[in-house]
């Protein structure tokens, strides 16, 4: 029998030291156009992310014009006065670049991925978006038909047409809060190339936009950059505009919006709260994520895991808009679907979950995980520059210093358990929530109607 040779077995590969981790906190500036600047160098980083914030709010939208912003912003990469949108699109693929760009309640913001050696193009192609954007009738026009053709899908995928309802039920009816985002079809179909100009004239400019650039800037000047492309773009002198309040009614009620032979109910419960200017945010954030802001939470544990009613349910709370004077809003949710028949059984545990919270309180076992999800993974979910460049820009939009960030993860590692239970219960009271149902209207009414939480009405999907 043949010896089978000896194994040779190496070196076990051993953990390095761990090294003190903080968000990175960025450097300051202005252009002489008046542009802000926000710059942050993270060695190795050879994508860079540019982040452009322009203060061009959905409530400026005029009226019966809403969604212009959506379209404005969309058209940005539809062709300048220096190329055709082929062109455009083009020479961004030449320096491997994306550019999107999107409108939301705070404003409009442009977001620009490139390589670093590629750079020095990529921002000339940005400046001159911004500087003269074509706006040209056949693209606004395409533009305006294609997002016509979204709205359909939007209201009959389901968590869309909840959102919608309940942003209508909280919001008065003369709050551009209370209506889509990106417009409807009475309002989207009155847009075009005009209007767009208009808006982009009246609300576009550099003295109240702001840049973020983040990424491995070694051997780049980028303040003679900046001067050179966004920095050349010109226009008139002006505040910012005023943040309109944030009202709204979360009286408890519930509304079934009728999908008559859904096998399954859409499930959104809201209510408006604080922003990140309130004290309460870090308890708040580390309540709400120990109560459903993961499978090991506390309301996936009792629907999903005891009772089987759903895939997963999630709670989590997002800004809506801040003010300089820190009385912006956020929104408090929880969201998730479950099967038809079970509709009422669910609604009734998420209930108890919720009413029990108080008495019962977050375990500590239940804290330190949250904890450990949301501040020991924060290395990796800023791995990239568009990360870091995403959330500096948020700061911007919010009103928040540049080292809001890492303060909040110190805080969030600083709060104790009592603190969290106590956020949680303040962040959803049972007696002000508006629940949105999407389903079967004759299956889930009465026995919904029994749970008594809330006043029931029932509104047509279309």
């Amino acid at each position: 029998m043949t010896e089978l040779a000896a194994m040779e077995f190496h070196p076990e590969p051993q953990a390095g030291e761990a090294r003190p981790w903080a968000f990175p906190a960025p450097t300051r500036g202005t252009l002489d156009n008046g542009v802000t600047v926000l710059r942050c160098h993270r060695p190795g980083q050879q994508v860079v992310a540019v982040e452009v914030l322009l203060d061009a709010p959905l409530d400026a939208e005029p009226a019966g014009l809403d969604g212009v912003a959506t379209i404005m912003a969309r058209a940005f990469s539809e062709g300048t006065d220096k190329y055709s949108a082929e062109e455009f699109a083009a020479e961004l693929e030449r320096c491997g670049a994306t550019l999107d760009a999107h409108a939301d309640h705070p404003g409009v913001r442009l977001s620009l991925e490139v390589p670093a050696s590629r750079l020095p193009k990529s921002l000339g192609l940005l400046a001159d978006a911004l500087r003269a954007p074509a706006f040209a009738d056949s693209e606004v026009e395409r533009l305006v038909r294609n997002r016509l053709d979204e709205i359909p899908h939007e209201l009959a995928n389901p968590s869309r047409r909840a959102a919608k309802e309940l942003s209508k039920e909280l919001f008065p009816a003369g709050s551009r809060m209370s209506r889509p985002r990106q417009g409807t079809e009475d309002t989207v179909e009155n847009i075009d190339s005009a209007a767009v100009r208009a808006f982009y004239e009246k609300h576009v400019r550099p003295a109240t936009a702001t840049a973020v650039v983040v990424g491995d800037l070694t051997g780049i000047d980028l303040d003679a950059l900046l001067g050179e492309t966004v920095g050349a773009w010109t226009g008139s002198s002006a505040q910012p505009r005023p943040v309109p309040p944030v009202t709204a009614d979360d009286t408890g009620r519930v509304v079934i919006v009728d999908r008559p032979g859904a096998v399954q109910t859409q499930l959104l419960i809201g209510r408006v709260g604080v922003d990140r200017h309130d004290r309460v945010w870090p308890a708040q954030v580390l309540g709400t994520y120990c109560l459903g802001g993961t499978l090991t939470s506390r309301l996936d544990r009792v629907l999903r895991e005891e009772k089987g009613y759903t895939y997963g349910v999630r709670a989590f709370g997002q800004v809506l808009r801040s003010a300089p004077d820190g009385s912006g809003a956020g929104m408090l949710a929880i969201s998730g679907s479950v099967d038809t028949p079970n509709t009422g059984p669910a609604l009734q545990d998420l209930w108890t979950v919720l009413r029990t919270l108080a008495a019962d309180g977050l375990t500590d076992a239940e804290r330190d995980v949250a904890v450990q999800n949301l501040v020991g993974v924060a290395p990796l979910k800023y791995e990239t520059a568009a990360a870091v460049a995403g959330t500096l820009a948020d700061q911007v939009e919010q009103y928040l210093p540049d080292d809001y960030q890492a303060t909040l993860y110190r805080e969030l590692a600083a709060t104790g358990t009592v603190e969290a239970t106590a956020a949680a219960v303040r962040a959803f009271p049972v007696d002000r929530l508006v629940t949105v149902l999407v389903g079967d209207a004759a299956q889930i009414k009465e026995p919904v109607e029994a749970l008594g939480i809330g006043q029931v009405t029932v509104v047509s999907a279309e």
